[in-house]
């Protein structure tokens, strides 16, 4: 397993993700995409929703960002989306009480203190209050990892809103939030879809959108920021049959991933013990990251909550009725919801790999990138800058870029090229030599096995569909 210091390091040198607002010394929690991330960003929501909505019983959406202040009443975000908050008197570090007590379970763990852990987890899992989160940090005498001192101040619940005002005027009958989750969206819009889409139970909406959390910490990189991007599909049936769609789920959430390139070594289920208040079943695909397990999709069972709280305070129905039967009821929900930045950070990691190669005992860094994912699909090279290599190169790529986000290199020798290529995961390499301007071949190189392959200049288009559509 590679340090996440790694991956970052590559993430920036490459053009992956940038620190937001680097040259004023950052912003936590926030990042910038550059033109190889923005490109794997775009390549891994294709895929999502190509996935989701290339069916008959699932429809698409792009909700509003901002939206009544009402809608957060009725989902119970206004009073119930809260984190315990602790700060250090000492230090004036503030922390997430429960990622505290976490922390230090692993350490206990690291330590081989297995009891000592596995009463201190039960606790935490048992943990409600803020005062439930106070009592764990006191007993189990966990300490501030920057001054080392237990100068701690109560526990209280901090609304992880962001809130803002819409209009000309600062007051709070202006009050407005960005929306901390995209799912709201989509139970508001219901009947909408329902009706304009003509669809029946059961059926799903799909949607890819940005949220905003006001996070006590960020940490771990993508893993936990304040601006994210989600890629949700909200699936609506009958009360009941909620079992058999989570399995049904659950199933094809994992595969999708495996489909794309994840090591199911890398892969696990994990049920929650404590679940929201809107649940009654969650468990979690969880990918394991240089600092261990974390979650990258939950599959919820939400049970009629969001649409009945919204029915009950808007007045409105958010029924199905059958029109064969004559039967209505408010659909139980069946979530299926990832993170697009955690997405990308687990096959980031997923694809990062090592190697020494044999020809020449150098390190070789490689993204083994499936195909579909890669931000860039083909890079095209003249063996040298000259005898007219340059110009036939050039044509070739200009060809293949109207079809494939393609690349061009001149720069350094061969092998050099073959390297940068490989740290940012193109599949395929084509390079123009002597042959090609005798009689027009050109060689191929395939990333993973680095296995050279020549064809005829003119077949190029067509070999790389056929390898791409595999």
């Amino acid at each position: 397993m590679f340090k996440l210091e790694t991956i970052i390091s590559l993430a920036k040198r490459r053009g992956f993700v940038f620190q937001s607002s680097e040259i004023y010394g950052g912003i936590n929690g926030c990042w910038d995409y550059g033109p190889l991330g923005v490109e794997l960003l775009l390549n891994l929501k294709n895929a999502w929703w190509r996935e989701m909505t290339f069916r008959d019983d699932i429809e698409g959406l792009d909700a509003s960002i901002l939206m009544h202040p009402k809608v957060w009443e009725a989902s119970g975000h206004l009073m119930q989306f809260s984190d315990p908050m602790i700060d250090n008197k000492t230090s004036k570090a503030r922390y997430r009480a429960d990622n505290l007590i976490e922390d230090h379970i692993a350490k206990l763990r690291k330590k081989n203190k297995n009891d000592e852990a596995n009463e201190c987890e039960k606790a935490l899992g048992l943990a409600q209050e803020p005062a439930d989160f106070y009592k764990i940090i006191i007993d189990y005498g966990i300490t501030d990892p920057v001054s080392g001192t237990a100068d701690w101040t109560d526990v209280r619940n901090f609304n992880l809103m962001f809130k803002t005002f819409i209009g000309s005027l600062d007051d709070a009958a202006s009050t407005i939030y960005l929306r901390p989750e995209s799912a709201q969206g989509i139970f508001v819009n219901f009947k909408n879809v329902m009706e304009s889409g003509r669809q029946k139970i059961p059926f799903g909406i799909a949607q890819i959108g940005k949220a905003f959390r006001n996070e006590i910490n960020t940490k771990n990189f993508l893993f936990r920021t304040r601006e994210f991007e989600q890629m949700e599909m909200q699936y609506f049936v009958k009360p009941g049959e909620e079992k058999e769609w989570i399995e049904y789920w659950k199933e094809q959430r994992w595969n999708w991933y495996v489909k794309y390139g994840m090591k199911p070594e890398k892969l696990r289920w994990k049920e929650h013990e404590k679940l929201a208040h809107y649940a009654n079943y969650a468990v979690d695909i969880e990918f394991e990251f240089p600092f261990g397990f974390g979650e990258i999709e939950g599959i919820h069972s939400r049970t009629d909550f969001d649409l009945m709280a919204h029915q009950k305070l808007s007045g409105k129905k958010l029924e199905f009725v059958d029109t064969v039967t004559k039967e209505r009821y408010v659909p139980y929900i069946v979530e299926t919801s990832g993170g697009v930045s955690r997405g990308l950070m687990a096959f980031l990691c997923n694809a990062y790999d090592e190697e020494i190669t044999e020809d020449n005992g150098e390190k070789r860094v490689v993204l083994r990138f499936h195909h579909k994912l890669a931000p860039v699909q083909v890079a095209v090279f003249p063996l040298v800058n000259k005898d007219g290599m340059p110009e036939k190169a050039h044509a070739i790529y200009k060809d293949l870029q109207k079809y494939f986000k393609t690349q061009y290199d001149t720069s350094g020798a061969i092998g050099r090229r073959y390297r940068r290529q490989d740290e940012i995961g193109t599949p395929y390499c084509i390079t123009i030599d002597g042959d090609t301007l005798a009689n027009n071949t050109v060689t191929i190189r395939e990333r993973d096995s680095m296995q050279q392959e020549t064809i005829n200049a003119d077949n190029i288009r067509n070999y790389l569909f056929e390898k791409f559509t595999e």
